[in-house]
Parts: C-alpha cells; structure tokens; sequence
C-alpha cells in the first residue's frame, strides 16, 4: 500500500490572494499526505481563490492510467476549503476503488423489479400559458473527448460529479453521451450505425 506520495510535484496558485508560505506548507502536506494505493498521483495543482469573503481551494490530481480527479470547496477559511478538498478526493478514490473491485466479482445478483407509485390527475387540467421566450445559448464551455469503454466513462463521471459524459467509445469506434438518471441509473447515447 503506497502510504505517502514521494516527490510529488506539487504545483500551489492563487487567484485574487498572494499565498503565503504557510499556506502553501499546508496544502503540499494535505496533498503528499493523502493515503492511496491507487491510482498512483502524478502531478497534482492546487489553486487558491477569494472571492469577496469566500475562499475556494481546488485540487486536481493527475494520476495513472489516465485518471484526473478534481474537488472544490468554498468556505470562509482557506485551510477549512483545503482540508474539505482533500476530504472530498479521498473519498472519491475510497469509492472508486470499491467500483474498480466489484466489477471484477461475479454478479449473483438478478435484476431486481421496480414498482412505481399509481397516480391519478384530474381530467381538466389548466393549460399553461406559452411564453414568447427565444431560447439563447447562455454557456459555452470547451470538451475534451477521451477514449474510454463505457464502464471507465462511469467511473470518471462519478469521480468528477458530472451529470454527463461525453466520450469516444472505444469498444464501438463512435462518439458516445453517458448520463445519469434520476433513479440513479445510466443511459448511453450512442448514433446508429448505417448499413
């Protein structure tokens, strides 16, 4: 079990605050200090914001195997934001290492039913008024599409909180969209294949 990260490139910024010494002493402990044994850590950035009287830390780390885990917390204490951070990581590692051992057992268990509640509306519902609202793209963001099969795209999302996922499937060779469901499970988009 790999108990402490040895020379550990560590890199600490900061955004709208100088970071002090001490400051950066803490977050290269708390990340050095963070016990796994898998994935191996790589690289790992610190970035360090205030905004108003909020203070931000967010921690990525670059580990093995193409693994990027990411957390942010905002508090009213830089050191309470690191320590939250680093909460937050290690636990995610914590849960996939748990996913990346089940997928190796065998499934014993069958695919289990699920009811749903009977509900009846009335027939005379109001209509809704229509809203002469155009709809305008209020967020741009730049994606970066990685090869993945689709269990490794699930274990990414869940590792960065995302609702989605967009990837190159590479079992099938084409572009891919994973989301998650509000029962908790997953859909896949995928395009149909001409013949």
């Amino acid at each position: 079990m790999q108990v402490k990260n040895v020379n550990l490139p560590i890199t600490v910024t900061g955004r709208h605050v100088s970071v002090t010494e001490a400051m950066r002493e803490h977050a290269e402990k708390k990340v050095a200090g963070l016990h796994l044994d898998y994935p191996k850590i790589i690289e790992a950035k610190v970035l360090l914001n205030v905004e108003q009287d909020r203070h931000i830390a967010e921690i990525i780390l670059f580990c093995a195997n193409h693994i990027v885990i990411e957390a942010d917390t905002t508090t009213s204490d830089m050191y309470a934001s690191i320590d939250e951070t680093i909460s937050k990581i290690a636990r995610r590692m914590r849960k996939h290492k748990t996913r990346m051992l089940k997928s190796h057992r065998p499934k014993l268990r069958e695919k289990e039913m699920r009811f749903l509640e009977e509900a009846v509306y009335a027939a005379d519902l109001p209509e809704e008024p229509e809203e002469d609202h155009e709809p305008t793209i209020v967020h741009k963001e730049k994606y970066k599409v990685k090869h993945l099969y689709s269990d490794e795209a699930i274990m990414d999302m869940e590792m960065n909180e995302k609702n989605f996922i967009l990837f190159h499937d590479a079992k099938r060779d084409c572009l891919a969209c994973l989301y998650k469901k509000d029962d908790g499970e997953y859909g896949l988009i995928s395009p149909i294949e001409d013949n």
